[in-house]
């Protein structure tokens, strides 16, 4: 059964700037900018004020009426990145061979040694906006930092899946960097 009509009403933050341009959406704030296409997603996105951002979609299926809300976090998402950022730590988890991580490349990649005993050196490449820093309060972390919350969780990812262990027992081998703890940038006034 279709919906006529349904709609999702976003409110945009005091110092966030929104500009929408055929489903194409920039969002400014004291952090940065982002920005992201929506083009694939057939709904209307109007700025109502400057205070309310409406998602809608008319004589949607179920399916294409649950765009809605996935459009919306996506903006809000970014809202939260430009206006606070998003933080993942890793931790290294080993059982005899110490692993050892440098950050290379100005904090944009990041190269992993002794990884279970192996001389490979694996590298990994940080994706666009994403900082990595190597903790100075935690032994064994390190800290990934930026505006675009898919680049900051997948450049986790990255990390992770890199140091997977190969051909041997995963239950007995945990060895790795997994994530630890993630979520928005703690900042000095909270």
């Amino acid at each position: 059964m279709k919906d006529i009509y349904k709609e999702e009403i976003l409110a945009i933050p005091d110092g966030v700037k929104i500009d929408v341009k055929s489903r194409i959406v920039t969002v400014t704030g004291p952090r940065g900018s982002l920005t992201k296409n929506f083009r694939h997603v057939d709904m209307d996105i109007v700025k109502l004020d400057t205070a309310r951002l409406r998602l809608a979609v008319w004589h949607g299926k179920r399916k294409h009426v649950a765009c809605l809300r996935t459009i919306r976090s996506l903006i809000h998402n970014m809202v939260v990145g430009v206006t606070k950022g998003y933080e993942y730590k890793m931790r290294f988890v080993y059982a005899h061979f110490p692993i050892n991580v440098v950050i290379a490349d100005d904090e944009k990649s990041v190269e992993i040694r002794n990884f279970v005993g192996q001389k490979v050196l694996l590298k990994v490449p940080m994706l666009e906006g994403v900082k990595i820093v190597i903790s100075k309060d935690q032994k064994d972390e390190i800290i990934l930092t930026g505006n675009d919350l898919a680049n900051v969780s997948q450049s986790a990812a990255n990390i992770q899946q890199a140091t997977t262990v190969k051909n041997k027992d995963i239950r007995k081998f945990l060895d790795g960097i997994y994530v630890s703890q993630k979520g928005q940038i703690k900042g000095s006034d909270e």
